[in-house]
């Protein structure tokens, strides 16, 4: 396979097309659609100015099944890279069963109406893309992605059975603005504001959104208050490592930020239903996001570095042994090379070499996988050459917070 379809023209997509034209041994032509052609072909001018590579850029309703099937046919694409909005996976996905193509995607599906992060509702295609012979790969961006194949990769190569996994995601970083999201704003406030829950024991512990706070002292970013909080990644981890014991994801805020979510949702600007103004139906939280800054202008103003990981514990041998694998990214040094910060730069990367992976045939089982179903090796030697170096050390024990 040499050629792709990208899907979505947001941070993420600028940073995977970016990646992707470095690698023409891998990628031969690429092209990038979405609703608004304008941002493909601003991006297309920064492709071509950083890497001397064109690629073809392409205006798409995602959630018009037909209409995309027609385009990953007039493409010729092998493989649907989903770095569009959760809401629109299941079209995707429809899209490339209808078109006989690969798909491979960054987050799980939601519901646009309900704020529900569960990956049962693509899990239910695996029948279809393995009747196909095409395999679909869910979540191939950080988190959930990169954390998850560490999880792997260390089951694979340091312990015996994974016990304990805690996931930290920090985000050192400083854009000077009062209040802006480092990603898509409507997905991260519906992400801030949801019930935490972590798995225990057998069972999801609930508690209630942003309640409960630990320091942490981050490697090359000092210490930070992170929250534990719900993350997608911590369903298909539990489901597919039935031993774990407890998997928890953390993430960090500052004061500001808890403090202006805070007030944005007790005055109603964070809720999903529509409301009427001026006689139009709108919805609060898609109105905020509008107003906010757009996280991919943000990349010039952002400085700082982030740290992404997980710590693991379990048996190894006849001990236990507890393990931090991580990875360091820094925001102007992202900026430098693609012209975006480290979030999006986290998840576009990891993006690009999940694609990598399939093209290359090493992830090209018929069906739907997470990415902790799959080997760990190939990615994460990538990983290291391709701008996110990890590194793994082993701990006196698991933290106890």
């Amino acid at each position: 396979m040499k050629n792709v379809l990208v899907v979505g023209a947001g941070g993420v997509g600028a940073v995977a097309v970016v990646k992707m034209a470095m690698h023409p041994e891998i990628f031969e032509k690429i092209t990038l659609a979405s609703r608004t052609v304008s941002k493909c072909d601003d991006i297309a001018r920064n492709v071509k100015e950083r890497t001397g590579v064109v690629i073809n850029t392409a205006q798409i309703d995602a959630m018009d099944v037909p209409a995309t099937a027609a385009l990953i046919r007039e493409t010729g694409a092998e493989l649907v890279v989903n770095l569009a909005l959760p809401y629109q996976d299941l079209a995707l996905m429809d899209a490339c069963l209808e078109a006989g193509v690969h798909y491979l995607d960054t987050a799980n599906y939601e519901p646009e109406d309900n704020a529900k992060f569960e990956y049962h509702w693509q899990w239910a295609y695996q029948d279809r893309f393995k009747a196909a012979g095409l395999t679909a790969i869910l979540g191939s961006g950080f988190d959930p992605g990169v954390t998850s194949i560490f999880a792997t990769w260390i089951r694979k190569h340091k312990l015996d059975s994974i016990r304990l996994i805690d996931i930290l995601d920090c985000n050192g970083g400083d854009n000077g603005k009062a209040f802006a999201t480092n990603f898509n704003p409507e997905i991260n406030i519906r992400e801030v504001t949801a019930t935490a829950r972590h798995w225990e024991n057998g069972d999801w512990v609930e508690t209630p959104a942003m309640t409960r706070k630990v320091a942490f002292d981050f490697p090359a970013v000092g210490e930070k208050n992170m929250y534990l909080m719900y993350h997608e990644e911590l369903e298909s981890l539990k489901t597919h490592f039935p031993e774990v014991e407890r998997a928890r994801f953390w993430m960090t805020f500052g004061d500001a930020y808890i403090n202006h979510v805070t007030v944005l949702q007790n005055i109603g600007m964070t809720r999903i239903d529509p409301v009427i103004y001026e006689g139009k139906e709108i919805i609060p939280l898609q109105f905020l996001k509008a107003v906010l800054p757009d996280p991919s202008d943000l990349g010039a103003l952002t400085k700082g570095k982030t740290c992404i990981g997980d710590i693991i514990t379990g048996p190894s041998g006849d001990s236990e042994k507890t393990y931090y694998i991580y990875n360091i990214c820094d925001h102007e040094e992202c900026y430098a090379e693609v012209g975006s910060q480290a979030v999006a730069y986290t998840t576009g990367v990891p993006a690009m070499i999940g694609a990598a992976m399939m093209m290359k045939g090493i992830w090209l089982e018929p069906g739907v996988w997470n990415t902790e179903q799959l080997d760990p090796d190939a990615f994460m030697e990538m990983l290291n050459t391709d701008g996110l170096p990890w590194q793994v050390v082993e701990l006196d024990g698991h933290p106890e917070f």
